[in-house]
């Protein structure tokens, strides 16, 4: 069901033949993923439930993967960690758009990566921070203060 070249790429044209009610899981593992227009992941993997509905296909999506980030405290880069999960409804005809104006195509092929990057980069952080206690740089020479202490640090400290 998944296109080689494109993993996120599905056909759902055998759901026309269903009854309603029916469903499929289909799951989803990629080391390394380009989600057009600009964004990499790595260690991406997930799953989606495609369940025929009267109105369309709903998708109930859970996705994870890993970006390059930069910690705003100390500027180092790190792999932080993106996890959402949706439902989505692509509706059987283009005249009845759902909210999100998603419809199943004439083809029967859906690409949920326009999806899953709107998801993943809702879930990226606007500070990313390497970890929660971060200490930052030296405001006065810039020195990392998660790997050693400058003297500034250490002057401040016996103040």
């Amino acid at each position: 069901m998944a296109n080689q070249r494109n993993p996120l790429k599905i056909n759902v044209g055998f759901f026309n033949n269903l009854p309603i009610g029916s469903f499929r899981d289909i799951h989803f593992e990629s080391p390394d993923l380009h989600l057009p227009p600009d964004l990499d992941v790595t260690n991406f993997s997930g799953s989606v439930h495609i369940s025929r509905t009267p109105q369309g296909l709903l998708f109930d999506g859970a996705f994870r993967a890993f970006i390059q980030a930069e910690c705003v405290r100390c500027l180092e880069p790190y792999d932080q960690l993106l996890e959402t999960e949706f439902s989505e409804v692509y509706a059987y005809k283009s005249h009845s758009f759902t909210e999100s104006n998603l419809f199943v195509p004439d083809d029967g092929n859906i690409d949920l990566s326009p999806v899953i990057r709107e998801y993943l980069m809702l879930e990226n952080p606007i500070k990313p921070l390497c970890k929660p206690d971060c200490q930052g740089l030296c405001v006065v020479c810039g020195e990392n203060l998660n790997i050693a202490t400058c003297e500034h640090q250490a002057r401040i400290k016996i103040e």
